[in-house]
């Protein structure tokens, strides 16, 4: 490593950060050492805390994976696990939180009511796909849209190129949210636009995650930012605080132009997404452009999180709404079909995407393809994979052969086996990392957005995607995985026994913790 390098980590604000949190725990620690002298009462009572913790933990309405990490901390480790559940669960500050988020989506939801003509003609083609579209719309507050054209995009490189262009047409206003930003080719790429949409008049806002924060771009960023004309928030600027709400980062990438044009799908910000800089092999990434009536599920996406740090809320949401979409829609590509964009929260308790995902495996007749960087499955979501491989529905996933972060490669090798035996398919993209998070199912729908198959992205994270349903843009899709498929080699049980065994060892113990990482 660098030596100028490692002394900015040293002595950088990820480094303070970092130190400020073990302080914390050491300060823990100390206090229980401080009552040693009573350490047999202490025993006692903190074992027997546990046991009525463990009763908690199993009543409780959480996911079976969750319990069961918990429930192995508060037995196992009673002095450290069961402060740490009870304290996840008297936090109010995620409770403030959430209660701020519901009432936004109050506000916002009458701006994108179901309309139900819409459903009915979804009806009239699927029962089933209706169903679908009324829980994301009744239970989740995002319709079906008809009037939309879509493009979607099968690298980074097609996504900021065609972004740029709708960039430099905008009007009225730009908001973009991205989990990550940093300065390179492809950031200043597009601040030049940006600047220069500011200062014509056009209303510029940027969010991107705390975690940029840490490492990638300075803390007073958004300063500098404002200067340009562009408003600037960071959401859930991290702090040295001990807090369950720091763990619920916004893993969202939305780009929306005038209300009417939007960008969703797996490329954040930053140079490698678009191979001007290569991390982890050839990054392989998509996208998804929306031209009509469903941007503004999108726009309302955008104005809920950007709203959530507001004590007095008093945004006019109707403002950035697009009624006329005649201009704007692309007569050369397919506008028939439907399209739901959804977001998914952390706060609500309901898990969208994951119920979304489940939907297209246990519905597919033909076949599922996925393709997604992580693989760290529930139980359900497990299930659910490996029933459809059992009905003969062709399942095939596409995962990284050179992975970003290690322990997650290994998590997904724990599965590979067992998926492989029940019929699913697991190939590894061999060039290199595949970011992409898709599901396609039987040539008429497809998944594109920001959603994992991991505990994260189901559980903890905000998340978003677009749901496309009889468009031609799902062939789009499709002949783009069969593309991708063909530099992928396929994992065998035979692979699988033949993989480092401390790498297996190291994923086998990964998973007792999966759901807490």
């Amino acid at each position: 490593m660098n030596f100028k390098k490692l002394i900015r980590i040293i002595f950088g604000r990820s480094a303070v950060v970092i130190l400020a949190l073990l302080a914390q725990i050491l300060f823990f620690v100390l206090a229980v050492n401080r009552f040693r002298e009573a350490w047999v009462h202490f025993y006692t009572a903190s074992i027997a805390l546990s046991l009525v913790i463990a009763i908690f933990i199993i009543n409780g309405k959480s996911n079976p994976s969750f319990k069961m990490t918990w429930l192995l901390l508060a037995l196992a480790f009673p002095f450290f696990g069961t402060p740490l559940y009870i304290y996840t669960r008297i936090q109010l500050e995620s409770r403030i939180v959430a209660k701020r988020l519901d009432e936004i989506i109050k506000k916002t939801k009458k701006y994108i009511s179901a309309d139900e003509s819409v459903l009915e003609e979804i009806k009239a083609e699927s029962p089933s796909e209706k169903n679908l579209a009324a829980y994301i719309s009744g239970l989740c507050g995002y319709p079906p849209f008809k009037n939309t054209s879509a493009e979607y995009m099968p690298s980074g490189e097609a996504k900021f190129k065609l972004l740029k262009e709708e960039l430099s047409k905008a009007e009225r206003f730009i908001f973009l949210e991205y989990f990550i930003i940093e300065r390179g080719v492809m950031w200043d790429g597009l601040l030049e636009i940006l600047s220069e949409k500011a200062s014509a008049g056009v209303e510029v806002r940027v969010m991107y995650d705390g975690m940029c924060s840490l490492a990638l771009l300075p803390w007073n960023y958004p300063k500098r930012l404002h200067k340009l004309g562009i408003q600037c928030k960071v959401f859930s600027q991290i702090r040295p605080v001990l807090s369950t709400v720091q763990n619920n980062r916004d893993h969202r990438k939305i780009a929306v132009i005038d209300g009417h044009t939007a960008f969703t799908g797996g490329v954040n910000i930053a140079d490698e997404y678009i191979n001007e800089r290569e991390r982890f092999g050839h990054w392989k990434d998509t996208a998804l452009m929306l031209k009509g009536e469903a941007a503004n599920s999108f726009t309302m996406m955008f104005l809920q999180n950007w709203n959530l740090d507001a004590q007095d809320n008093g945004e006019d949401y109707e403002k950035y709404l697009c009624r006329n979409f005649s201009d704007v829609l692309n007569a050369e590509r397919d506008t028939d079909g439907f399209f739901i964009p959804y977001g998914d929260s952390p706060l609500d308790h309901e898990l969208t995407g994951h119920s979304v995902y489940s939907d297209i495996l246990y519905r597919a007749e033909k076949y599922v393809h996925i393709t997604t960087p992580y693989l760290v499955p529930d139980n359900e979501m497990l299930t659910a994979l490996k029933f459809a491989a059992k009905r003969s529905v062709e399942t095939v996933i596409i995962l990284p052969h050179i992975p970003d972060k290690r322990y997650a490669y290994l998590l997904a090798r724990t599965y590979y086996a067992e998926l492989i035996r029940a019929g699913v398919k697991i190939y590894e993209y061999t060039p290199g990392f595949i970011h992409a998070k898709m599901f396609i199912s039987d040539d008429i729908r497809a998944a594109v957005g920001t959603i994992n198959i991991d505990f994260r992205s189901l559980y903890l994270h905000f998340e978003c995607a677009a749901y496309c349903y009889g468009n031609s843009v799902v062939n789009d899709i499709e002949k783009d995985f069969q593309d991708t498929l063909k530099g992928c080699t396929q994992i065998t049980l035979e692979n699988c026994r033949k993989y480092n065994y401390f790498g297996q060892l190291a994923g086998w113990f990964l998973r007792l913790i999966a759901p807490l990482m």
